[in-house]
Order: C-alpha cells, then sequence, then structure tokens
C-alpha cells in the first residue's frame, strides 16, 4: 500500500474499478506520503485526515452497494488555499484572513465532490498568490523537490511540489499571470491554464466583488503528473456554473482540425534571449511533433511583446484600484514584488487609457486569431532559463527584470486563450525539468493536449520523485 501514492489518478479509477484497491488504501497511502516528506517541502499547509478517511470510507461503500459513480470517485486531491473550501479558511498565503472560513465550496470543488473527489490538504501559496515563487509570510517557503534551492514557483507552487514528490495525484490551483504553469515547469508535472469561461469561478473570501482583470484574465484549472490526468480533471470542472455569470457549457473536443496540423514553435523570443538548455527543450518537444506527423514551423505571433506589456499594464492600472487599502496588508517581500508593477507601469490617467488598453487588447486578439487560423498550436518555452534560486523576483530588481523570466506565460492570459505546460527534457546540466507551452486557440483545449501528450512520451520526464535533499 505504500507505493499506490506513485499512481497516476487515471490508473487510481481503474484499480478501484477492478476491485485492486480502495479509495481508504489510496487516500491513507497519500497521508502517509505528506507525513514522511512535507515536512522537508512545506507543500501541504493543512491535511484535512479525519475528513479524507470518513470521504474514503463512504466512497468504498457507495462502490459496494453499486451506486451510480462519478468519474473521480474515490481519488484524492488538494486545492490551493486561494480557492474556497466550505468550512476551511480560505487564507491566501496570509496572516490577515488566517481565520476567514468560506461558507461554502468555489465551483471547482463542488464539481470535484460531485465527480466523487476527496480533498485531501491545502496547499501552500504566496501572499495574496502576487508573486511567481510560493513564500507565504503565514506558512513559509515551499521547496521545490528536484532542489531544495530552487524555487517552486508560483503562486500554485504547493500543489505543483505535492504533485512532484507524490502527496497528491491532482491539484486544483489558479492562474492570473501564469500561476498555474509557472510551478508545473519548475516541478516537472503538467498543467493547463483554461480558456476563459471554460471553468466557473466564484470566490467568497475576501469578497465576490473581482477587479477587471480578474474577471478577463484569472482561471482556475487542474494540475497533475500526466496530461491523461490533466485532461480527466479538466473534462470533471468544465461547465457553465449559477455562480459565475461568464462560465458556458461548451463540448472539450472541437471540430476536427486537417492534417497536417501546423505548429508555430518560438525557439528565440522578441524581447528576451532563451538560455540555450531551455531553446533546446522547445526544440526536442518540436522535434516530438514532427515525428508524429505536424507541419512544424519557427514562427511568432503578431505583436508579442505588446501582449506581454497590454497584460503588465491592465493587471497594474485595474488593481492600483484600493490598492490604498491592500498595500497595509501585505508582507514586506511581496510588497517589494508588487512595487516592482507599480514602479514599471504608470497609472491610468484616466478611463480613456483603460478604455484604450482594452481596444489595443482586441486588436491584439483579433491579429493572434487570424494567426492561428493558419498556426492552430503555438509552441514555446515556460520560462526564459532553467528554473532559479529562492527569492529570484525579488532579486529582478525591477518588472523588466522579472519579466525577462517570465514574459512567456502572459500572452494567454492577457488573450484569454488556453495554455498547457509539460514536461520536455531535463537540464543536463542541472538534472531540472524543463517545460514548454503548447497554446491554442480559445476552447480548443482538446489540441494542445493531444500534442503535449506526445511532447510528454518523447521526453519521459518522470513524477513522483523523492525530494532530492
Amino acid at each position: 500500500m505504500s507505493e499506490l501514492w506513485r499512481l497516476s489518478a487515471s490508473e487510481m479509477v481503474r484499480q478501484m474499478a477492478a476491485g485492486e484497491v480502495t479509495s481508504r488504501e489510496l487516500v491513507e497511502a497519500h497521508l502517509a506520503r505528506i507525513d514522511a516528506v512535507n515536512p522537508r517541502v512545506n507543500a501541504v499547509v493543512r491535511v484535512l485526515r479525519d475528513e479524507a478517511l470518513k470521504a474514503a470510507g463512504d466512497a468504498d461503500r457507495k462502490r459496494w452497494e453499486g451506486a451510480r459513480l462519478g468519474s473521480l470517485h474515490g481519488v484524492p486531491f488538494t486545492i490551493k488555499d486561494c480557492i474556497d473550501v466550505a468550512g476551511l479558511p480560505t487564507t491566501w498565503g496570509s496572516a490577515v484572513l488566517a481565520e476567514a472560513i468560506s461558507p461554502v465550496d468555489a465551483p471547482v470543488v463542488e464539481k470535484m465532490r460531485a465527480a466523487g473527489a476527496i480533498p485531501i490538504g491545502r496547499t501552500n501559496l504566496p501572499d495574496f498568490a502576487m508573486r511567481p515563487s510560493t513564500d507565504s509570510s503565514l506558512y513559509g517557503l515551499t521547496r521545490n523537490p528536484w532542489d531544495h534551492d530552487r524555487t517552486a514557483g508560483g503562486s500554485s507552487g504547493g500543489d505543483a511540489a505535492a504533485l512532484a514528490s507524490g502527496m497528491t495525484p491532482i491539484g486544483l490551483g489558479s492562474d492570473l499571470g501564469g500561476s498555474l504553469r509557472n510551478p508545473a515547469n519548475a516541478c516537472g508535472i503538467v498543467s493547463v491554464r483554461p480558456s476563459a469561461g471554460r471553468v466557473p469561478i466564484a470566490q467568497q473570501v475576501p469578497g465576490p466583488d473581482q477587479h477587471i482583470s480578474n474577471q478577463l484574465m484569472n482561471v482556475q484549472g487542474p494540475m497533475a503528473r500526466t496530461v491523461a490526468d490533466v485532461r480527466l480533471v479538466l473534462e470533471t470542472i468544465i461547465g457553465a456554473h449559477p455562480k459565475d455569470p461568464w462560465a458556458i457549457d461548451a463540448p472539450l473536443v472541437g471540430k476536427p482540425i486537417p492534417s497536417p496540423i501546423r505548429v508555430a514553435v518560438l525557439t528565440t523570443l522578441p524581447g528576451a534571449p532563451l538560455e540555450s538548455a531551455v531553446a533546446d527543450a522547445v526544440r526536442g518537444a518540436a522535434d516530438a511533433l514532427a515525428n508524429a506527423g505536424y507541419d512544424v514551423v519557427e514562427a511568432c505571433p503578431p505583436r508579442y511583446e505588446e501582449a506581454i506589456e497590454t497584460w503588465g499594464q491592465i493587471i497594474v492600472g485595474d488593481q492600483r484600484f484600493g490598492a490604498e487599502g491592500v498595500l497595509p496588508l501585505l508582507s514586506p517581500d511581496t510588497l517589494r514584488y508588487f512595487n516592482f508593477y507599480l514602479d514599471g507601469v504608470p497609472p491610468f490617467a484616466s478611463s480613456f487609457e483603460m478604455s484604450e488598453a482594452l481596444i489595443r487588447r482586441h486588436a491584439i486578439a483579433m491579429e493572434w486569431s487570424a494567426f492561428q487560423e493558419d498556426h492552430p498550436i503555438i509552441l514555446g518555452p515556460t520560462w526564459t532559463r532553467v528554473t532559479p534560486g529562492h527569492g529570484y523576483d525579488l532579486e529582478a530588481g525591477s518588472l523588466a527584470g522579472l519579466l525577462e523570466t517570465i514574459r512567456p506565460v502572459t500572452p494567454a492570459n492577457l488573450l484569454g486563450l488556453p495554455s498547457v505546460c509539460v514536461p520536455s527534457r531535463l537540464d543536463p546540466a542541472t538534472g531540472l525539468p524543463i517545460g514548454v507551452l503548447v497554446g491554442g486557440r480559445r476552447f480548443r483545449e482538446d489540441i494542445c493536449l493531444d500534442a503535449a501528450a506526445i511532447i510528454e512520451a518523447a521526453a519521459g520526464v518522470a513524477t513522483p520523485i523523492d525530494p532530492r535533499f
């Protein structure tokens, strides 16, 4: 039983259906794994031991009684601590919200429970999910299982580190500026930033009101160790929900695209060089797709740098609204990070400037849409360099310095597009995983996941691992 934590979620579903393992055995194995490795990694900040064991017993009883079962019946999962879970605090990694109890589940948690999945823990994130590195003033630093001196990424770094070290088979995270894909890249796991409107969002803590930038660009989505598991969870959590007025019902699989599907590959980026190991990882992924019959060409989407600049302008211009009340709540490190944005992007002088930024966003989206008609898949790096050390985002010294690393993740947020991060190789020098991004048109996660599965098979980067420290 001690090795059950190594199974994928899909394999857990199969083995439970075949009577080879029980939900209780799976939950107990993961709780034991958390006990064994979490003290070194600090990824899981609240263990739901009693609740999970009870839910597992109930799941097993329903199976024995022949009840109708959901797609993830009896499978454990973890939840980022900025996603509401009924009866538990939604802390956002901050002591200010340490006792902020949510009265209800977020829609994604509700959908996971309806499918029979069992929450076993809450995972770490930086204060208010603001940094691409996971260091919380409430819970402390999350360490990367591949190297304790390297960042686990952020802001969904707790789930990524828990997945990579075998503490959970599934994680739920969020992504306003790369927060699902940054940690997936750092920890060698898989995640998808779903299309805007694909997965419902509703927040009770700290409140239901959302900034315009959050309404336009923030999503919640799945993290797992395999592309197949990410697809399985995505199928579970998509769709309309009464608490989200913008989420819609749309099939996960779209119309067939004539073969060969053309892939635009970015081995160089406008405005920032790629480290050689990262460029090699992109080329390796491109070779895997070419060998599978895709039409692979070097091409860059239009107005790439402008998309990154516009993302930053809308985020900062919008987040300045009400900032005076928020800034005193931030930890010193988070405030320093936030000031990079405040110093690097001027405030909107008027509502006209905000309108101009939103008009520019629409114009960029139109040009990308035309580009993707001929290039249904865009393949590129997740970060411009191999995963750096803790605090790299504070050491950058400026917004420009920070964006030099994370810039590839931001266009998908600006434009509401799907983006899958999948490991492509291990860096020969450090042994650290390097992920690539597979992007597509809105609501075409299916073709992104298809391509990511080919890259995954060629790469052979396997998790879970024992923490290497």
